[in-house]
């Protein structure tokens, strides 16, 4: 017997070292992707330009990061907050944690250095050496063409210091752990020529991170048909948003012609377009429209012919229920 309650005993020290030994390796070895690269980018007027559309318009990296109005219809980012941060993303949407969404301008970033916000920007380390939390879309970002980065940071570069500062943010355990093992070194992809059409669209809709948005997740991991829809929202009253199936099957676009398609986008840049206010109760979307809504027409276009490409599937989505109706 006391055999035996040695050996179990020796069992659970081993297990036990094993455990501590992991816990150790990805707390303290990783993550890693080598140190920030020695960037020193230069700010043409061509890179901010480019780089203002791509952060406002299509990876939205502006709409994140800033303070949005949910009791306006899509809820619109506060202006004065525009690249100021602040969004919680936390454990009332299902995420393993409190993600606070860091202020972009100089106030925050001036101590930066170009290669310590393109490591952030596309592998997923801060500064610091911290694994950043995939809310941070950077597995998208990895396979964005590095001269659209190097646009995005000489623009960022540009905006004006806004003070503010935010809670850090914190994951929960295991999820502390676990996301060092995310981060990875970039797999950039060149931009497609415009008149390669599907090409082009994919590399949009690869930057836009819709393939986030319109697949439904769960405990972070892909668990429906790409695209497909019915990922689920809460909003701020206790309703809930489901993002649209967008492949092309009848549940979906399927019946949709490129002109509806950008229409529905460009209704929202017309000038005459104030967003309404919303009630507790009534319908509302998290889909960022007053944003994509600045997208050329070209843009929306290629992204609407990559949309069509996909394999259609069969899911129709309940996009609101309101806060009455849920048990």
């Amino acid at each position: 017997m006391k055999r035996l309650f040695r050996y179990l005993l020796i069992i659970v020290l081993i297990f036990t070292v094993t455990i501590a030994a992991i816990a150790s390796y990805l707390a303290f070895f990783l993550p890693n992707v080598g140190p920030a690269p020695g960037l020193e980018i230069e700010i043409t007027e061509e890179r901010i330009e480019r780089g203002k559309y791509l952060a406002n318009h299509v990876m939205l990296c502006m709409e994140c990061h800033a303070v949005r109005d949910f009791s306006l219809f899509a809820g619109p980012p506060i202006p004065e907050t525009l690249g100021a941060g602040g969004t919680v993303f936390d454990q009332k949407l299902g995420l393993p944690g409190s993600f606070v969404s860091e202020n972009l301008t100089p106030y925050k970033m001036e101590s930066w250095t170009d290669g310590e916000l393109y490591r952030a920007i596309v592998s997923g380390v801060s500064k610091d050496g911290r694994a950043l939390f995939p809310i941070m879309p950077y597995p998208n970002f990895a396979q964005v063409d590095e001269e659209d980065i190097y646009a995005v940071i000489a623009y960022l570069r540009t905006l004006e210091p806004i003070a503010a500062d935010h809670p850090s943010s914190k994951a929960d355990f295991p999820m502390s752990l676990i996301m060092n093992t995310i981060p990875a070194a970039p797999s950039h992809q060149p931009r497609p020529n415009k008149s390669e059409l599907i090409d082009y669209g994919r590399y949009l809709v690869t930057a836009g991170v819709c393939n986030d948005c319109h697949t439904r997740i769960e405990r972070g991991e892909f668990v429906g048909e790409l695209y497909a829809g019915g990922n689920e929202f809460p909003m701020p009253d206790g309703s809930v948003v489901r993002a649209a199936n967008i492949t092309p099957h009848a549940t979906g676009i399927g019946n949709w012609t490129e002109e509806q398609f950008v229409t529905r986008f460009k209704i929202y840049a017309d000038t005459s377009y104030v967003p309404r206010t919303v009630q507790p109760g009534e319908f509302q979307t998290i889909m960022p429209w007053s944003k994509y809504a600045g997208m050329a027409i070209e843009d929306l276009q290629a992204i609407f012919a990559y949309l069509q490409s996909l394999p259609p599937v069969d899911n129709r989505v309940e996009i609101f229920s309101p806060a009455k109706d849920i048990n």
